[in-house]
């Protein structure tokens, strides 16, 4: 009776690695899924834990989840390449073991990356070539941040750039040229920031001008108003009739 948990645990175990996930090709023992040219817009859940080759190229994929390949822990290559991927999770290689060696995104939508997906994937043969990318500070950093195809990294071709003169080009000729994109991105942050500043300065001064105007405008405008109005009659005391009856009296 003990054992009984034991078996459950393990039939589970059988049945996760043997499973395969609708429409892909499994086949026995051979440790590689078939999943390509499938039409699949998501990444199937069902993946079997075994799998070292996973094949997902040529499909219809958009997003890369985070967790999408959990437990594949003896998980070597991974091919999305001719897909239609934008986005890719910032856990979306969360949970593969340190076996993975190939990670084919080649094919695809994506115009920006961040480094934070692949810092798990340090020793990654990454293939990114034949997307319509940006070049920008982010980008630098995952070139130099992970070891690109050296067959293919010339193949990162900027699609969009800050700079006109860049598009066309590819990222890797560009860095070693000396262009560094981050420092550039960095400059046209102080430019946009001392822009604002400079802004909100001739705001403020020019409130200030046109406040000190609206006094001085107002004070004038009192001012005449009251050299407009009529100077009050000194009202004669019994005093000065009795110096003026004295006066008339002498005279």
């Amino acid at each position: 009776m003990p054992a009984l948990p034991s078996v459950l645990v393990l039939f589970l175990c059988l049945r996760g690695s043997l499973s395969c996930p609708q429409g892909c090709d499994c086949p026995v023992g051979s440790g590689v899924v078939w999943c390509d040219r499938r039409q699949l817009m998501t990444i199937p859940f069902d993946i079997p834990r075994d799998t070292r080759i996973l094949y997902l190229d040529s499909n219809w994929i958009t997003h890369v989840p985070s967790g999408a390949f959990r437990g594949l822990t003896q998980l070597r290559e991974l091919h999305l390449a001719g897909n239609l991927i934008e986005t890719i999770a910032p856990g979306a290689f969360r949970g593969l073991g340190g076996a993975l060696r190939l990670l084919d995104l080649s094919g695809n939508q994506l115009q920006a990356l961040e480094v934070a997906p692949f810092v798990t994937l340090a020793w990654v043969k990454l293939e990114l070539y034949d997307n319509p990318w940006h070049c920008d500070c982010s980008l630098q950093e995952l070139m130099e941040a992970l070891p690109l195809d050296t067959e293919t990294v010339d193949d990162v071709v900027c699609a969009t750039a800050p700079w006109e003169e860049y598009i066309g080009k590819p990222l890797a000729h560009l860095l070693h040229s000396g262009i560094n994109f981050c420092v550039s991105q960095q400059r046209n942050t102080d430019l946009a920031m001392l822009l604002t500043m400079f802004c909100w300065f001739t705001v403020v001064i020019t409130y200030v001008i046109y406040y000190v105007r609206r006094n001085q405008a107002e004070s004038r405008r009192h001012l005449e108003y009251l050299k407009s109005l009529p100077l009050p009659r000194k009202q004669s005391s019994p005093e000065d009739e009795v110096e003026t009856d004295t006066l008339s009296t002498i005279l």
